[in-house]
């Protein structure tokens, strides 16, 4: 019956002709509407296949995401613009913050920007002229040496500015970690100077003061010209003692979501991550002239195919990054929480762009490695979650064959699953265990498809039990590995090297100064020591390997601990 109601739901168009030969003859006129209806189905077909490649909830709508918010933050301040400057945020030094960053595949940005909008507008920070699609760029260059001295200190400097290349402001930021004048919290300091001082700022011939003096003639408060002096003069001593050279430009385009004139609360999103070399150290000059602080031969066109292989990186994931003001008190809203739980975001805690350009371009130079390259090869995409994200009508489904024949599959469901019960009560379309047990033994007879999951219906009678079932496909989630889960194994692993280093001084104390009953009980003890550490080492590996495989399996030790026990305490 099930396969009966499929055919007939799902006849194909041009066959419905087949009920005209009922009276007559094929004839002309059926076979010019039957080639009619062909190449009508066929080229629906072709349309339908190429709306599926292209679903629009996967597809980017940056600048109506732009208007549409603009829009909404009219109407939710009843008419009125939000009070406060935009440009406020332009510059910013010194501020402190709780920063926490994710991944978003692609096929979330849009839904991601939605539910965001919703609660916070996109911030512009010149509504002077119309906003372009260019005024969401941001590149970066960022200094170190050969040796990449500020990545083990602490601090990153960088180049930044916004829109087209031809921008005339740069902005010098520094950020720092466990800052020392600021009680070892992290910070990141910045100042504005014109690009065509850039270089001169670099080769210290434009000083600090000379910076600080323009700042003070502009109007700026004596307690910002003090700050920018600071920085400036920070930023030129480390360029003097360590060396600095431009590494590596980082493009992104971001949409930033904050209230005007309030920076408790500031949520970016960055797409179309860009690395792109600026060095020289492979002896390849890039930059031109070499003395210069950025490659001119490079705007802002994404994706930049006209670039070698070898000098880019295109990341796959857009980054996510929420910034709070966690010293004035400010908390994460209820809605943020929600979409940072949700499957929308992968966690990356402590993801820095630029050390994962420089690990791609200079994996050879760095001693360590961050831990976040192992999640590049897994697919961060989870189950869709109920009640999480923008709700999807079941209604409003695209036409095919016809018919709105997925905004029918709850009827089909229906039908189908009636189809299935009709056809168990007489002994057809079902699958049944029956298990009867003797004296002797099991008997197990069943009929059941390998790939199916049964539950449902359990019947029981005597000895003999029957299983109706219902197929349904499982789906295998991939579960997200935490970094204390490492950690955990490395700290099991330590503790039975500490309880291998206790046998082993026992060992060389009986050794050195016992008797010949005692040497060798030491020498046991050695080989005991030797046999639990390579044990452990087994276990540690074992363990790495399941953890980084996402191996579901038995983490446990089951006979380690009890050895242990035993060796201790008998």
């Amino acid at each position: 019956m099930k396969y009966g109601q499929e055919l007939q739901q799902s006849i194909f168009a041009p066959w419905q002709l087949k009920t005209r030969q009922l009276d007559h003859g094929w004839t002309d006129k059926d076979e010019q509407d039957f080639i009619t209806l062909l190449d009508n189905e066929l080229s629906k077909q072709k349309f339908i296949a190429r709306l599926r490649e292209k679903p629009l909830d996967k597809q980017r709508f940056d600048v109506a995401i732009v208007y549409i918010s603009a829009l909404h933050d009219i109407c939710r301040n009843r008419g009125k613009q939000s009070p406060g400057n935009s440009a406020s945020g332009g510059d910013q030094n010194a501020f402190e913050r709780a920063t926490a960053k994710y991944w978003i595949h692609p096929d979330n940005i849009t839904e991601v920007k939605a539910i965001i909008m919703l609660h916070l507008p996109v911030l512009i920070f010149n509504k002077d002229k119309k906003w372009e699609p260019s005024d969401s760029a941001i590149s970066s260059t960022y200094f170190d040496n050969s040796n990449f001295d500020l990545d083990e200190e602490a601090e990153a400097i960088r180049f930044r500015w916004y829109g087209p290349m031809n921008s005339n402001s740069v902005f010098i930021e520094r950020k720092t970690h466990h800052a020392s004048w600021l009680d070892g919290a992290s910070v990141k300091d910045r100042f504005r100077i014109k690009e065509s001082q850039v270089n001169q700022f670099m080769t210290g011939i434009c000083t600090a003061d000379q910076i600080s003096d323009e700042q003070k003639k502009a109007g700026v408060s004596d307690s910002t010209v003090e700050s920018v002096r600071f920085i400036a003069r920070g930023v030129q001593k480390s360029f003097r003692e360590r060396r600095l050279e431009p590494m590596i430009r980082v493009f992104y385009n971001r949409t930033a979501f904050q209230l005007p004139d309030d920076q408790r609360l500031r949520i970016s999103l960055d797409t179309d991550l860009t690395f792109m070399r600026e060095d020289h150290l492979d002896g390849m000059h890039r930059r031109q002239p070499t003395y210069n602080w950025r490659r001119n031969d490079v705007g802002i066109d994404y994706p930049f195919h006209y670039m070698r292989d070898n000098d880019i990186l295109r990341f796959p994931y857009a980054v996510l990054e929420t910034k709070l003001q966690t010293h004035l008190g400010q908390q994460p809203p209820t809605w943020l929480t929600s979409l940072i739980e949700s499957h929308l975001v992968h966690e990356v805690p402590r993801f820095s762009k630029y050390l994962h350009g420089a690990c791609h371009f200079y994996r050879e130079r760095l001693p360590l490695l961050p831990w976040w390259l192992a999640e590049l090869n897994v697919d961060i995409r989870k189950p869709r979650e109920e009640n999480i994200g923008l709700t999807r009508s079941r209604s409003f489904k695209p036409l095919i064959d016809g018919k709105y024949r997925r905004a029918m599959i709850e009827e089909k469901e229906r039908a189908n699953q009636q189809a299935v019960v009709s056809g168990s009560s007489r002994g057809s379309g079902s699958e049944r265990i029956s298990t009867r047990s003797s004296s002797s033994g099991t008997a197990v007879t069943q009929d059941l498809n390998s790939s199916s999951s049964f539950t449902d219906d359990l019947k029981v009678t005597g000895d003999e039990f029957d299983v109706h079932t219902t197929t349904t496909k499982r789906q295998k989630v991939k579960v997200r590995v935490e970094p204390k889960v490492f950690f955990a194994n490395e700290r099991t692993f330590i503790s039975w090297l500490q309880f291998c280093a206790l046998l082993l001084t026992v060992a060389l104390n009986l050794l050195n100064f016992g008797d010949t009953i005692s040497r060798t009980v030491g020498g046991i003890f050695i080989g005991l020591s030797a046999g639990i550490a390579i044990y452990a080492l087994y276990r540690f590996e074992k363990r790495a390997w399941m953890i980084s495989r996402r191996i579901d399996g038995r983490y446990d030790d089951i006979w380690g601990p009890a050895v242990n026990f035993y060796l201790r305490f008998r």
